[in-house]
């Protein structure tokens, strides 16, 4: 009698095993970019901005506030009736550890320019990989990502999505104290050209 095939392979032809690897490292990469682009100093993504003013003005950890927000996210996910995958859990949970104690790590203060500028540029090449792998890996998209997606699928178009989420939560983590740089344009304006050969190198396609 033949053993049961045990490899859990998922519709995308590629292992259980090999997907959720994939997704952890792309977590984990994620949540060091973010702390390496916080650390700079010179601005960060939209997102990262209100997670550093909640953070400076509550006084709760930055990791522990991406969790927060993330969770707080994914319930506007329940109008729109997007499913959470097991990517989508571990994106809440693992991201805002990581990015904790990268920071720990990190002075909190980094008095050269040239290493801030090092830490930003290295910060967003570093998110680039991240999400081609986290997102490459098919099992579910980031609560931040899911409501963008979630919003498209009620006929309102990615770029209006994006654009007015990502405004609005910029102008909040201004106004709360984030900081807003030449870190946040960088970003706002190079990210999407290099995640794109990210995606393309890593996701998972069918056999």
């Amino acid at each position: 009698m033949a053993r049961p095939d045990r490899s859990r392979r998922t519709p995308g032809g590629a292992s259980w095993q090999r997907r959720s690897a994939q997704l952890t490292f792309g977590l984990v990469l994620f949540g060091i970019s973010m702390a390496l682009m916080i650390a700079a100093g010179l601005g960060a993504s939209a997102w990262d901005v209100l997670h550093q003013g909640l953070s400076r003005s509550t006084g709760i950890s930055l990791g522990l506030v991406v969790a927060g927000v993330g969770a707080l996210v994914l319930l506007a996910w329940i109008p729109l009736k997007v499913r959470p995958g097991v990517g989508t859990v571990l994106n809440i949970v693992v991201v805002g550890l990581v990015a904790d104690g990268v920071l720990r790590m990190l002075p909190a203060s980094v008095d050269s320019t040239a290493l801030r500028i090092a830490l930003l540029v290295s910060g967003i090449l570093l998110n680039a990989l991240a999400t081609g792998l986290y997102v490459g890996a098919g099992l579910g998209p980031g609560p931040r990502d899911g409501l963008m997606t979630g919003l498209a699928r009620h006929g309102i178009s990615i770029r209006v999505a994006r654009t007015g989420i990502e405004l609005t939560v910029l102008v909040a983590g201004w106004l709360l104290g984030g900081t807003v740089g030449v870190g946040t344009v960088l970003f706002a304006a190079t990210i999407g050209p290099l995640t794109q050969p990210a995606l393309r190198r890593f996701t998972l396609t069918r056999r």
